[in-house]
């Protein structure tokens, strides 16, 4: 390990893990200082520090929490990170609001306290330009590589005191600059009109000053070669429950069933929650006790409708080490499980998504990424994890349920990755039988609420006021050609009365949440 201090945007000393004085040049800027040491010892972790936090450094367990070479760490404890609150207005995903408390995943990275390894650093050598803004430097670095494959954190731990050093804050020209680099260039137009409309603010010089940089993404960087073994133990005895809620498809359950007396890693239990509202109604599901089963199946028959509600009763009845979160209409070869399990072990990871293609959907992701979202048919998860989170009830027959789960778990400091293999096919069965449209106490208004307003509530629970103002705007743009009248003084003022509508109904069932 290799650590390196720096003060003024410039390194002062390079010591060893043994704390020995390390001879090298310091003129040059810091992100070129770290390709340099990357050379010399291309096996080692290379960690920054700034020299105000020097005391509180924590060396000791560095080794602990960088447990593969495919990750990037660093802190700040302070209440915003280097861009500010202001990046939302182009960025509604997850990795933009922080929680400080706890390992979180993201590509806001601080120049405060960090750690990569070098192999990473060797692999962009060339590619992502060695800035004199040691802070835009790693920003851009966690940014370009992250959709990659690199596992980027923001790490507490990484301080022995909770004491806040304010790190630098970037400026508008340089908020500017970054979304032109980092994102597709309309991204630059919706921050200068958010920036208009919600902060008051016009900076024409910054948007005209993006003219003179390039994106970063037309680099060829690949990641493959740089090996992960985790020193993480998540996968003890291996054994693993299913849980599966159904409605109305009998047929494809029993594919289901199939497929998982196939694998070669059984589960333990099949948790199956089969709903039916008719109350005079029995089960249909006659195979589960007349056909013989290479595992426990525990059946529960409700008439109480509703995934959430299914999922979270299933949850409580698991026993085994993990939890396999699957749905009725998917289809999986015999190595599923074996797979899966592998996955996690390489990874160290307690959270895992799955490649979940419709019929020839193709691939895009092709490696093994931190996933913005969370799929509740296609999921692993730790069965000790579920003491801390649950299905969201107040999102029952919306839209929202699984990426407000993967928020809850986030929010305990538990990343979500996801594996490009194995795939798990998912039918998209057309809807069984006994369902009901819901009835929401909405329904009648006059003004129809827009979004959804389980949608709103995801946004309210989950995202900054930024990054709310920003998906707003998009949405005004995204339904103006749907509406049936084109006059846009009147789009306007109905789609605010629509949007006040949403927020008002995502109020009420955040008091259920």
């Amino acid at each position: 390990m290799i650590v390196v201090y720096h003060k003024n945007n410039r390194i002062s000393k390079v010591v060893s893990a043994e704390n020995k004085m390390i001879s090298f040049d310091k003129s040059g800027t810091i992100a070129s200082g770290l390709l340099q040491l990357a050379t010399a010892f291309p096996k080692s972790k290379i960690v920054w520090c700034d020299e105000v936090c020097q005391e509180y450094i924590n060396l000791k367990h560095v080794e602990l929490l960088f447990h593969h070479n495919k990750m990037m760490l660093s802190y700040s404890p302070g209440d915003s990170a280097y861009f500010g609150r202001k990046i939302g207005y182009v960025e509604e995903s997850p990795f933009i609001v922080i929680n400080k408390k706890v390992l979180y995943p993201t590509w806001q990275m601080s120049s405060l306290v960090g750690v990569v390894h070098a192999s990473l650093l060797l692999k962009i050598e060339g590619r992502i330009k060695a800035d004199n803004d040691f802070d835009y430097y790693l920003n851009s670095v966690a940014k370009v590589c992250m959709p990659l494959g690199l596992l980027c954190y923001s790490e507490p731990k990484l301080l022995t005191k909770t004491a806040v050093f304010e790190g630098k804050k970037a400026s508008v020209f340089t908020l500017f600059k970054f979304v032109k680099q980092h994102y597709k260039t309309r991204w630059v137009w919706l921050l200068f009109l958010n920036l208009l409309i919600y902060e008051r603010s016009f900076p024409i010089v910054a948007f005209l000053n993006i003219v003179f940089f390039k994106s970063r993404y037309k680099k060829s960087i690949h990641l493959d070669a740089i090996a992960v073994n985790s020193s993480l133990k998540v996968v003890d005895k291996g054994s693993l429950d299913v849980i599966i809620p159904t409605i109305g498809r009998k047929e494809y359950l029993l594919n289901v069933l199939k497929d998982l007396a196939q694998q070669t890693h059984l589960p333990v239990n099949v948790i199956i929650v089969e709903q039916n509202p008719s109350e005079h109604t029995v089960s249909e599901l006659e195979y589960l006790t007349n056909e013989t089963w290479p595992f426990v199946i525990k059946h529960t028959f409700t008439h109480q409708m509703g995934v959430c509600n299914a999922r979270n009763l299933a949850l409580k009845q698991t026993e085994s080490e993990w939890v396999f979160l699957a749905d009725d209409d998917n289809r999986f070869d015999c190595d599923l499980l074996e797979l899966v399990l592998n996955g996690v072990k390489k990874y160290g990871s307690e959270v895992v998504t799955t490649f979940y293609p419709q019929n020839k959907e193709p691939k895009v992701f092709k490696e093994t990424v931190q996933w913005s979202t969370f799929g509740g048919g296609n999921s692993f998860i730790k069965r000790t994890l579920l003491d801390k989170v649950k299905f969201n009830m107040a999102f029952e027959f919306g839209y929202g349920e699984d990426a407000d789960f993967g928020m809850q778990l986030r929010n305990q400091g538990i990343d979500i990755l996801y594996l490009p293999k194995p795939k798990i096919l998912h039918l998209k069965a057309l809807i069984g039988g006994f369902r009901t449209k819901p009835v929401f106490a909405w329904d009648k208004d006059s003004i129809q609420p827009k979004p959804s307003p389980t949608v709103q509530l995801y946004k309210i629970l989950h995202l900054s006021k930024e990054q709310q103002k920003g998906y707003q705007t998009i949405l005004f743009f995204k339904f103006y050609t749907k509406q049936s009248f084109k006059n846009p003084l009147r789009y306007y003022f109905n789609f605010r009365k629509q949007w006040n509508q949403s927020v008002f109904w995502a109020n009420k069932l955040k008091e259920r949440s």
